[in-house]
């Protein structure tokens, strides 16, 4: 149902925007643009966006002024375009023939933290998991810490229950307000994502907006200490430094995905310019001219080989995106 926009949670989104909306590209849009104040543009690169840094472009490419924008862009297309939003593009794999209908690249309206409760932050989607922890730490919230090592934004691992250092989303998470793909604004309780391992039941086409993150009380300089510790043991143990996508494949039940593809002798395994990390073996990476083809092609070999070294079948962390 249609739920109004809290006191206080505004200046999360709402920069004041541009005053019109500039289209780029040489076709019409799919919809009215009066009175909407975002960019909206056609066959938009989305390579640039990703850490593969490889893909094809969005059918269009729309960054909204702030929610009232994007609220009324997506009642406007009224669910009939296929609508998918894009974060940092750190987990992400765009397929080469690029993504059809619209990508939502939520900036800088959406980025914003605020303490808004004891112990408690309301975060915009846009913001990256560095920035949750950090205002955390300064505020003393403990619990948060490890969002630090997690490379996205709140919209995508409040989506996908991401984690890291023993710790999920699914821990600290009190609700989040969506934008469905006809416009309707939800506020959902955590209860209600149904978390399981690096899943939810949030449909595609949703827009997690924001998000509530509740810790507990904490020494700033624990916190931090945390922090850096978890900085220092992503740093020492993954290929951070490449053009990469973060965990390739999530851990099967009673295994870790790394050891099984390094047992089916995976670890530098190459198609085309796309490797597995020697570094981290459940991480692959663009060696400097890989295509989106080449790197899915890549993992699903690993997880052939897998599947025949020890009968397990790994299953993709990386969200597929588009049109091979």
């Amino acid at each position: 149902m249609m739920m109004s926009i809290q006191p206080g949670e505004a200046p999360i989104w709402d920069d004041g925007g541009a005053p019109t909306c500039a289209v780029e590209g040489a076709v019409a849009a799919p919809v009215s643009l009066e009175g909407i104040r975002g960019k909206l543009t056609c066959k938009a690169p989305l390579a640039p966006y990703t850490w593969f840094k490889t893909g094809g472009p969005a059918d269009w490419l729309f960054e909204p002024a702030d929610l009232n924008d994007l609220r009324a862009f997506l009642e406007r297309l009224g669910g009939d375009i296929p609508v998918m939003a894009l974060g940092l593009g750190s987990n992400l794999i765009v397929r080469d023939g690029g993504v059809p209908g619209v990508v939502v690249r939520l900036g800088k309206a959406f980025a914003g933290v605020e303490h808004s409760g004891e112990n408690e932050l309301t975060c915009g989607g846009g913001a990256s998991g560095i920035l949750v922890a950090s205002t955390a730490r300064d505020l003393g919230i403990a619990g948060l810490e490890f969002l630090r090592g997690i490379p996205g934004t709140v919209g995508g691992f409040v989506r996908m229950n991401g984690g890291a250092y023993g710790r999920e989303v699914a821990d600290v998470l009190v609700d989040c307000a969506v934008i469905l793909p006809d416009g309707t604004f939800v506020k959902l309780p955590a209860a209600d994502l149904a978390y399981t391992y690096r899943h939810s039941v949030l449909p595609e086409g949703v827009i997690v907006v924001s998000a509530r993150f509740k810790g507990h009380p904490g020494d700033p300089a624990a916190i931090g200490a945390e922090m850096d510790r978890i900085a220092a043991a992503r740093e020492a143990s993954q290929p951070l430094r490449t053009k990469t996508g973060g965990s390739t494949f999530k851990n099967p039940e009673g295994h870790k995905a790394w050891q099984l593809v390094d047992a089916a002798g995976c670890r530098g395994l190459t198609l085309g310019g796309a490797q597995v990390s020697e570094k981290h073996t459940n991480f692959l990476i663009n060696t400097g001219n890989a295509t989106s083809a080449d790197i899915e092609g890549l993992g699903e070999l690993v997880r052939q080989k897998v599947y025949e070294h020890a009968g397990v079948m790994l299953e993709w962390e990386i969200q597929r995106v588009g049109r091979p």
